[in-house]
């Protein structure tokens, strides 16, 4: 089969090329799929330069979410059926072919849903309403996030929005507030304005700000904590490569703020089963009335995996899909 391998890590638009590899076989508890759309995620591109949480051993396979259909059944996998369709969002090595993976991951995907959006379904989407799941909120409090017109920017603010959340986004560019107000998502913020914060602060007209994400670090990170109300927490969902957070200690002293990191990874393996059915029940229903949306701004053949690692990298609305 082929697959898409890089022997040494670096920038993902330099190293990856595709390989012919051998088909894998699904040992006990795992099934086969045959791979039918997979995404192109951020945390894949910062695997591929060897910097995020996660660092494979070279010559290595990339990409973690994807839709495909269970080609083959290991021994003793029970509730799946060869032909169904499925969804993974952490099976390591899903731009190829084929995959192998552990059946007890996977999310069966309801006949109704396009492919497009199953691929997506899992990694970015899942973190979106566990995060905020994880912060307790409740109907008419405030949050304010950063890199509102990213992926997951988007999902929190749809998603906020019908649970009755109000949030305020930040963005570093005045057109993306009004791409984001063609999407009907609004309450958006240009930090380019000299009075970026007194305009976030005037939205939420002298409610407390309870919560605030930042997926940006660096400055921006304390960006997110000067708008915070006292007691409020700071959640780190990423960097963008900043690597490092430059926080005010006033800010987190005399505001008695908590700050604490959020990995989508490591939330799904450990929340129960009962709270992750319910979480993707509800996820289900927004992409079926349209809460919730998924947009995809290209797809690539495996071929030209650099061209679609480019595309990941322009500015673009929606994600870069890779098709076997």
């Amino acid at each position: 089969m082929r697959a898409i391998v890089h022997h040494q890590f670096g920038e993902p638009t330099d190293v990856l090329d595709v390989e012919e590899v051998e088909t894998p076989q699904p040992g006990p508890g795992q099934v086969r799929l045959r791979i039918v759309l997979s995404t192109i995620h951020n945390h894949d591109l910062w695997t591929i330069r060897g910097t995020y949480g996660y660092k494979p051993e070279l010559p290595a396979r990339a990409g973690t979410e994807a839709v495909g259909i269970v080609d083959a059944l290991g021994e003793g996998v029970d509730g799946l059926q060869v032909g169904q369709r499925v969804a993974t969002g952490g099976t390591f090595g899903v731009w190829a072919e084929y995959v192998v993976t552990p059946a007890a991951g996977l999310v069966p995907v309801a006949d109704g849903l396009p492919d497009e959006m199953a691929a997506q379904l899992v990694s970015m989407p899942f973190s979106a309403i566990s995060l905020l799941h994880s912060l307790d909120l409740q109907p008419g409090d405030w949050i304010v996030q950063n890199t509102a017109n990213g992926a997951v920017g988007r999902m929190v603010a749809q998603i906020a929005q019908a649970r009755g959340i109000h949030v305020i986004g930040l963005v570093r560019r005045q057109s993306a507030v009004d791409e984001l107000a063609q999407q009907g998502i609004h309450n958006i913020v240009s930090t380019d304005a000299d009075d970026w914060r007194e305009k976030a602060l005037a939205i939420a007209d002298g409610a407390r700000i309870v919560a605030g994400v930042d997926s940006v670090g660096g400055t921006a990170s304390n960006d997110v904590l000067s708008l915070l109300s006292d007691n409020g927490t700071l959640v780190i969902f990423g960097s963008m490569g900043a690597g490092k957070l430059e926080l005010s200690a006033g800010d987190i002293i005399f505001r008695q703020a908590t700050v604490k990191g959020f990995w989508g990874n490591v939330v799904i393996k450990t929340m129960d089963a009962e709270t992750r059915g319910a979480l993707f029940g509800e996820l289900s229903r927004y992409l079926a009335d349209g809460t919730l949306t998924l947009p995809v701004a290209a797809t690539f053949g495996l071929e030209d995996a650099r061209e679609a690692m480019a595309a990941s990298l322009s500015p673009r609305v929606g994600k870069v899909l890779l098709r076997p």
